[in-house]
């Protein structure tokens, strides 16, 4: 399955990839007028359509004995997409795994483990928020289905070129840290000035009092 996800990310296939990803997008932006359920069942009586007919275009050819009977989805029927059990089990764990490692963060940052990660979660949330104002949930999820499309092979046609503007944005990255860096060594007090002055040794403060009490005498 994830070699079949990289092939059509990568267009290794173009028809194929094409077809599913206009499908995706077609589909998904049909949901701004119409609901899943209508989507879903229009997209399945459109491919029963076209099945359908081929599957009698096939048949009346063998009444005509044009066709040895080859049925023609007998490839897609004889797809074994089964799971033994072995597989069951080791997907159920995946997902449980997924699950357990969700709750197991989304409980660390509300209950303020680390109060840097809560912070910056508090932040990711509230820049969500403005997210929520200015677009929907579909909207963005036909945003990440086009750029999944379409970055991965736009990186591997445009390798060497983002790799040399990767750099350039880390070294720049590396001055601003410095820069800053330095800047507050120079506004942080020394330590020698916040020394306590020191106190007058017990017997040099004694004398002068004994000087006082004999001259009194």
């Amino acid at each position: 399955m994830a070699s079949k996800l990289v092939d059509l990310v990568y267009w290794k296939k173009v028809r194929k990839t094409g077809i599913v990803f206009t499908g995706l997008v077609v589909g998904l932006a049909s949901m701004f007028q119409l609901s899943a359920i209508t989507v879903l069942s229009n997209i399945c009586l459109g491919i029963l359509c076209v099945t359908f007919t081929l599957r009698l275009y096939y048949k009346l050819l063998e009444l005509l004995r044009w066709n040895p009977g080859v049925h023609p989805f007998q490839s897609y029927l004889d797809y074994d997409s089964t799971l033994t059990d072995k597989e069951t089990v080791a997907l159920v764990e995946e997902v449980v795994l997924l699950v357990a490692f969700a709750v197991t963060e989304i409980k660390r940052l509300l209950f303020i483990e680390s109060v840097v990660d809560s912070i910056k979660f508090a932040v990711l949330l509230y820049l969500l928020t403005y997210v929520g104002v200015m677009t929907t949930g579909l909207t963005l999820v036909i945003t990440v289905v086009i750029a999944m499309f379409s970055f991965p092979i736009l990186y591997k046609k445009q390798q060497v070129r983002i790799r040399k503007i990767t750099r350039a944005i880390k070294a720049f990255i590396k001055k601003i840290k410095s820069l800053f860096s330095s800047l507050y060594e120079s506004v942080r007090p020394s330590s020698s000035s916040e020394e306590p002055p020191s106190k007058p040794a017990i017997g040099a403060a004694a004398a002068p009092a004994t000087k006082q009490k004999a001259k009194s005498k």
